[in-house]
């Protein structure tokens, strides 16, 4: 297995990045291979360990790339134009089998384009979208959209509830994955017309699509633990989904400054150390990696932009089993044996 990693994508690229794939060589039986400026990319390991990247780890490669797609260029533009950017060449790598997943932390929206352009959708799915692994009560869930989708048509929703429940499946062992919408309350009628017009598909359709549908979730409730997948449109998502980043930040930093206020708090914090760090390491985002982007015939991860190297560490981590799982063989498969009805739910 190759697991094709962008360098040079990202706010703390490539020092981030590099450290990340070291970290993570030991721990992966695949090969990992770094894209970006190999001038760089060397210097700056022989900074951070004295000597080339791939002197490091005989896992460790590195594939030349002379440019690099910035966080303000135009996604389109950048992906017709910068061939040798580090995004495009690991986009072209993918696609030849040169590699079996993609990890990039750079433009989003080129990341889409690229994805949709280069790699290509699958048959059948209508728009691929980002899907995040969140902290919940004992377990995690996947919130689809988070950012690739701001404006959705029912279809949408309907199948990142089918992307989301495959990958679950394959990935997790989960048999019969719970799948809730998000909305402003649980009542049917509740919500826009995106949001109803969804309801009642799912209500009505939902295990034709392979979809364990329970219903309207508020945001409140998504963590309860007794929701597998939450979904919503990328607008919607990517507030929910950097709410609950903030949240946890602020807890986290809310709860070490109240132990630290005084010898008496320290003092008493001390036999509760297990169980904070616990608290802690559950609410950390890093822990969950990166966003899987399903519904590309290949796997492809979005690390967030501001990723450090433990957050592209346990990306790499994830990478991996994403592979190893088989989703997106088999998201291929049961879209194509789902194709007439969902030719049939676009006329709806």
């Amino acid at each position: 297995m190759k697991i094709l990693l962008d360098a040079m994508g990202g706010d703390n690229a490539p020092d981030a990045v590099i450290k990340g794939a070291v970290k993570a060589a030991n721990e992966v039986e695949a090969e990992i291979i770094l894209i970006g400026d190999e001038k760089i990319i060397n210097e700056k390991a022989k900074e951070f360990f004295g000597k080339n990247v791939e002197d490091i780890s005989n896992k460790i490669k590195v594939k030349h790339a002379s440019e690099q797609i910035e966080m303000e260029d135009i996604p389109t533009q950048a992906i017709k134009h910068k061939k040798d950017s580090s995004m495009v060449v690991g986009f072209n790598m993918l696609k030849a089998g040169e590699g079996d997943v993609f990890i990039s932390a750079g433009n989003s929206g080129a990341l889409l384009t690229g994805a949709t352009l280069l790699v290509g959708r699958i048959k059948g799915i209508d728009r691929p979208a980002i899907a995040p692994m969140l902290p919940a009560y004992k377990k995690s869930f996947m919130l689809m959209d988070a950012g690739a989708n701001t404006n959705c048509k029912p279809i949408n929703l309907v199948q990142f509830a089918q992307m989301s429940s495959i990958y679950l499946k394959s990935t997790f062992g989960i048999e019969n994955p719970k799948v809730g919408l998000l909305n402003i309350g649980t009542e049917e009628t509740k919500g826009n017309d995106l949001v109803k017009e969804t309801y009642q598909i799912l209500s009505k359709h939902g295990k034709e699509f392979g979809v364990n549908f329970i219903g309207n979730v508020e945001g409140r409730d998504a963590f309860s633990g007794e929701v597998d997948s939450v979904i919503t449109d990328g607008f919607t998502g990517n507030v929910f989904l950097k709410t609950t980043e903030g949240l946890g930040k602020l807890v986290k930093r809310n709860l070490i400054e109240s132990l630290k206020k005084n010898i008496f708090t320290m003092l008493g914090a001390i036999p509760c150390l297990p169980a904070i760090k616990k608290f802690a390491k559950t609410m950390d985002y890093k822990e969950y990696g990166g966003a899987l982007f399903l519904g590309v015939k290949k796997p492809l991860v979005k690390a967030h932009g501001s990723s450090d190297e433990y957050l592209f560490y346990f990306t790499i981590k994830q990478a991996e089993n994403f592979v190893k799982s088989k989703a997106v063989d088999k998201m291929i498969t049961e879209f194509e044996k789902s194709k007439k009805t969902l030719d049939n739910l676009e006329s709806i």
